[in-house]
């Protein structure tokens, strides 16, 4: 049963590596240094006495797909939709004179992907915000954070705007989109390999 498990995960990675998109990680424009450790990215970026940090984790960031409904008519050996892994992400701003830290939890609604062509749409959500204190790995409960369902619409709008001078914008959202999913393709690729090793492994 191994040797076949083995074979089959052997075609699996040929196959993955034949469609993989990106031999390399793709680059955030704006000056974003990039920081991969595993499943964890951090995209880094300094202006004017101010520190930005988007954070995100592609562990199960692939939205679930509607397999059931197979359109009509399509042949069984087209190629499956493209996976596309759209993580949430966690926007940090710090000022350098101040011991705050300013949160910003960000998501991308599922039924927003894939719908171009509705004028200055946002392609991603702000969820909740808080302050943080600077330098603390560990978060507090105890600080309060605003959730974005009932926000006055005006100060949502300034948040986002907030956000869009420090670089995160729609089109940081879609290349930030791009980097999640070659990151996610390479990191599936290098499980698929442990497991074959691990498999024939006796």
């Amino acid at each position: 049963g191994d040797k076949a498990f083995a074979q089959f995960l052997t075609d699996e990675i040929q196959e993955e590596k034949k469609i993989q998109k990106h031999k390399s990680l793709p680059k955030v424009s704006g000056g974003w240094e990039l920081e991969v450790h595993g499943t964890e990215a951090k995209l880094v970026r300094k202006i004017a006495g101010e520190k930005i940090t988007v954070t995100f984790n592609i562990n199960n960031s692939i939205p679930p797909s509607a397999e059931d409904d197979t359109q009509e008519g399509q042949k069984p050996d087209e190629q499956e939709p493209e996976l596309t892994s759209t993580p949430n992400f966690v926007v940090e701003v710090i000022k350098d004179d101040t011991k705050q830290t300013l949160v910003l939890d960000c998501h991308y609604p599922e039924d927003e992907i894939g719908h171009e062509g509705e004028e200055e749409s946002d392609i991603f959500t702000i969820r909740e915000v808080s302050f943080q204190p600077t330098g603390e790995s560990d978060w507090k409960d105890t600080n309060y954070t605003l959730n974005t369902d009932s926000l006055d619409w005006a100060l949502y709008d300034h948040l986002m705007d907030f956000l869009a001078d420090r670089g995160v914008d729609n089109t940081f959202a879609d290349e930030l989109i791009e980097l999640s999913t070659a990151l996610e393709h390479r990191e599936y690729i290098k499980f698929l390999e442990d497991l074959k090793s691990f498999v024939k492994c006796q």
